[in-house]
Formats: structure tokens, sequence, C-alpha cells
């Protein structure tokens, strides 16, 4: 199983690590584009301030997250599951699952980046600052600009298994999984039962529950159909149809009651 899900806009300090090591991140295949996208990052933040807060979208209460970005090659580095926080990280909780269920997060987790294309939970990175959604002076808007780099790595990185898809929208336009791999991807939507509407908070915060109970009940569901199962037996309430044509992904609503 390979779960993809999106980073934090707010994240924990570098602390005082080692500094990043590039070409020791996972998905190895996408070191050169990281590298272009980095390069870009820390010449725009260490050069005009005012022109990095403007792409970067930053306020002036977070104007501090520029600094931070220019110095991203030397800053120290850490578990990118430590790095990420926010409602969704709060609610799955790498830190207290137990030994085996650590060991599932590593190898199955996956974490989208505006900076980074994708890196595993155990990937070493610097706190930095740098959304899908921001336009680079030089390559453009970085959600067109992964595409082709993760067309070519993520197949292999899904491997024959079942993709679970929980990445809002703007992560999900950097990879659209297709043909036979889009077949056995289920993407969820979390959804307010009695007003059938998405509500952001209880999103995030039900899809990281989802993610910590599938780690911790050692489920391993092999594909969509799978998956609706052992959300129910999870005691998830989950509606779901198979798509109509082959190739395509499923798609599931998970019913929450409450709002919390």
């Amino acid at each position: 199983m390979l779960v993809l899900l999106p980073p934090s806009e707010g994240k924990a300090s570098s602390g005082r690590g080692a500094p990043l090591k590039p070409e020791t991140l996972s998905l190895p295949g996408l070191t050169p584009a990281r590298e272009t996208v980095l390069g870009e990052l820390v010449e725009l933040c260490a050069g005009d301030e005012e022109k990095a807060r403007e792409v970067l979208g930053l306020s002036e209460g977070l104007r501090g997250e520029v600094a931070k970005n220019a110095e991203l090659r030397t800053a120290g580095a850490r578990p990118a599951g430590e790095i990420y926080t926010g409602v969704l990280y709060d609610a799955l909780d790498l830190a207290s699952l137990d030994t085996a269920a650590r060991k599932r997060a590593a190898r199955s987790l996956l974490v989208f980046s505006g900076l980074w294309g994708a890196v595993r939970v155990t990937d070493r990175i610097p706190s930095y600052r740098c959304s899908m959604g921001v336009k680079l002076p030089t390559l453009g808007a970085l959600g067109a600009y992964w595409r082709a780099p993760m067309a070519e790595v993520l197949p292999e990185a899904a491997g024959d298994g079942l993709v679970l898809d929980l990445r809002s929208a703007a992560y999900a336009a950097a990879w659209k999984p297709k043909g036979e791999v889009a077949g056995r991807t289920a993407s969820v939507r979390v959804l307010h039962a009695p007003t059938r509407k998405v509500v952001s908070h209880f999103n995030k915060a039900t899809k990281g529950r989802i993610v910590r109970s599938l780690l911790s009940s050692g489920s391993a569901p092999e594909g969509p159909a799978e998956l609706v199962e052992a959300l129910r037996d999870l005691e998830y309430t989950v509606e779901a149809e198979a798509p109509a044509k082959a190739g395509k992904p499923w798609s599931l609503d998970v019913l929450v009651e409450e709002i919390h």
C-alpha cells in the first residue's frame, strides 16, 4: 500500500541536526528536479526579500520564512515525519505508533511537496516554506513543473498494490495515476454526514485517523474494494462505487457525524 499525503503549511523547526543531503532522499529519480527547485528557491530568498515574499504568498507576519528558505542548504535536517505538523499530522501522531506501525509508515507514506516533489516520512529535510501552488520566476508553477519527473518515478514507487490518495487538489495536480495504477487507486473525501459537505478541519483530522488506524491495525488491503472492507471493519462509515470503466480511480466517501 502506498499512501499519498499532502504536506502541512506550518512546519516544526529544523533543529540542530546535520544539514540536508539531497542525494540521500528517497525516490532518487527526483534528485535533479529537487536540486533545480532548491537552487531557484534559495537564490530567490537570498535576494530581494519583498519579491520572495510576494512569490511565496507570505504575509508580513511570515517574513521570517524567507530568511529560513535562504539557508536551506546549511540548516539542520530532521525526519519529514517530524517536520510536518498540523491537523492531519497531529491526528496521525507518528511518534506514538508502536514499532511495527512505524515501520509500516516508513514503507507506505509518501508526502508530496512543492520543494521536494515527494518524500518518505523518514527522509531528513529542513523546515521550509514553498507550497505546490507557488510560481517561481524561472520554473513557473510548481504543480506543472513536477508532472514530468513524477510521471517517471511514481508508477514504480506505487508497486503493484493499493494507492490511497489523500492529497488536496493542489498536490494531486502534480501526479495523476494513469492506466493500471489508476485502477488500483482510491481517493477519499471526508463528509459531514448531516450536511454532506467537506469541512476542512475534520476532513484533515479524519484522514490522519484513517491512516493511523490502517497502520496500527496492520491492515494491508490489496485494492480499493479491500480498502472499503478494511475501513468498515475499523468502524468507519464508507460509501463507495466502483468506476464505470477499467483504469479509473475509485472515489470513497467517509461519513462523519460530528465535527471534531
